[in-house]
């Protein structure tokens, strides 16, 4: 399997060499040459498969590069009970008559980061190792993805973390989950401004060839396609419950602000799973739900960018996006690079609507989605334990609500829940009058010693400090 830029770099590279890399090297994203097709009678041999198992199967058709039974244990040593909580990994519920909650927030960190970057983990430790070298990871983080990310690479051989985040913009429990590692190999930087400017900084980087070769930097964004390839699994995964041994389709919702998340499941639909919707569900910060009822994508300035309850969504670029919109213009790197480099570069936007390929974003690629505020993330969070004695975090919320705005009779729709409760006491006891349970290795976290430094939104500021902690 080879892999190409979304903005039409002629190499084309191996998975492991992409793993390490992160961008390619014209700022494009890397994607396979082409989807592996799943039929039939391999869904029904993957059905019953542990998930590891069934991990191992969806990654070997991506991954021809390490051998068979080292990916196997790799996928064995990341997919554990102990780890995730449970056999089934992602466990399936039913909520209310045919729309699910799945389960993807029982690992380290609490969130459904850590299914793609326990696996993350484990493979740059694996691929480091085989070449004797080292990494240094520059990330930016909303919330989460930020403490799935230190939790997996504390300790690991050959890899430190530099990971930035939105100064006062990340809830308590986040900020301590992530500050209070006090693990050599991990250092985090609080930026003075938002996500966004977060990650600007690491395209910046990531962009500068000469800087990233001498400092060996990659990322664990979602721009990095080895977490993207992860988080497919649990498509697959969930429909396996979902459906109990018939072949219907199903539809998932998803909260989605770098549009990561969905973007596994728009790859699990073209490998052949039979997805019938993909809805997108997003809050305040609607630029991916303006595109999809409007076909205008149109990032946000800085002072634009709302500050919500459902604080891990609050992205006005998302990164990932450029890959569904690759597929969805045919694959063409040239009109790719004039949407996302020539229109967003001088406008901030790019728009569709007059083109037939936006009217393909729902008719052949199945996405709608929805945009919810706080009061409706208030009023679903009392109604789902007043009905269902079930408490759902605030973007687990947004998914709800969009849910049933899209519902398809006969058709299980499955919501990815994204983070557990706790991680957002202030908007439960808003809601609900009271917090949610926290679990014991949590217990006072918020009042242990900080690790963090404070830089300004400045790329050069934040090279300086990996130059300065990598020598």
């Amino acid at each position: 399997m080879n892999y190409l830029s979304t903005r039409g770099h002629p190499d084309r590279k191996r998975f492991c060499e992409i793993l390490l890399e992160g961008l390619a090297p014209d700022g494009g994203l890397y994607l396979p040459e082409h989807y592996p097709q799943v039929d039939t009678a391999t869904l029904a041999k993957w059905r019953d498969l542990p998930y590891a198992e069934l991990a191992f199967e969806i990654l070997s058709l991506y991954i021809d590069d390490i051998p068979p039974a080292d990916l196997k244990a790799i996928c064995a040593k990341t997919y554990t009970p102990e780890v995730f909580g449970s056999e089934e990994i992602v466990p399936l519920r039913e909520l209310e008559d045919g729309v699910y909650l799945e389960a993807l927030s029982n690992g380290p960190t609490l969130a459904f980061k850590d299914m793609a970057m326990q696996l993350l983990g484990n493979l740059f430790e694996y691929e480091l190792a085989r070449r004797g070298a080292e990494l240094n990871i520059l990330g930016a983080t909303s919330g989460d993805t930020g403490s799935a990310a230190e939790y997996a690479m504390r300790g690991k051989k050959g890899v430190r973390v530099f990971m930035t985040s939105p100064d006062g913009r990340m809830s308590p429990f986040q900020q301590a989950q992530m500050f209070s590692l006090q693990d050599e190999n991990i250092h985090n930087i609080a930026i003075t401004g938002v996500f966004d400017d977060c990650q600007d900084i690491v395209k910046a980087v990531s962009n500068d060839l000469g800087f990233k070769r001498k400092y060996r930097i990659g990322t664990v964004n979602s721009i990095n396609w080895a977490r993207l390839l992860a988080q497919v699994v649990y498509y697959f995964a969930g429909y396996f419950q979902a459906t109990a041994g018939n072949d219907k389709p199903v539809s998932f919702t998803v909260p989605s602000g770098n549009f990561g998340n969905v973007c596994a499941g728009h790859v699990a639909r073209m490998m052949g799973l039979p997805i019938h919707t993909l809805v997108v569900a997003t809050n305040e910060n609607d630029v991916l739900d303006e595109f999809f009822r409007t076909g205008i994508y149109r990032v946000r300035a800085a002072a634009d960018t709302h500050e919500t309850s459902s604080p891990s969504m609050d992205i006005s670029k998302a990164s990932n996006f450029e890959r569904f919109v690759f597929d969805l213009v045919g694959r063409d790197a040239a009109k790719l690079r004039s949407l996302f480099v020539d229109h967003l570069g001088s406008q901030a936007r790019f728009d569709l609507s007059g083109e037939p390929a936006f009217k393909q974003a729902a008719e052949r690629f199945g996405f709608k989605s929805s945009r919810s505020t706080h009061a409706d993330r208030l009023a679903t969070i009392r109604d789902t334990e007043k009905r269902f004695a079930t408490l759902v975090d605030p973007h687990t919320a947004d998914g709800l609500k969009a849910a049933r705005e899209h519902l398809t009779p006969g058709v299980p729709m499955v919501v990815l829940e994204t983070a557990l409760p706790i991680k957002f006491a202030a908007t439960l006891v808003e809601a609900l009058g009271h917090e949610p349970a926290r679990p014991a290795r949590f217990e006072g976290i918020e009042a242990l010693p900080k690790r963090v430094v404070k830089l300004p939104a400045d790329v050069e500021a934040v090279k300086a400090y990996i130059a300065q902690n990598c020598d």
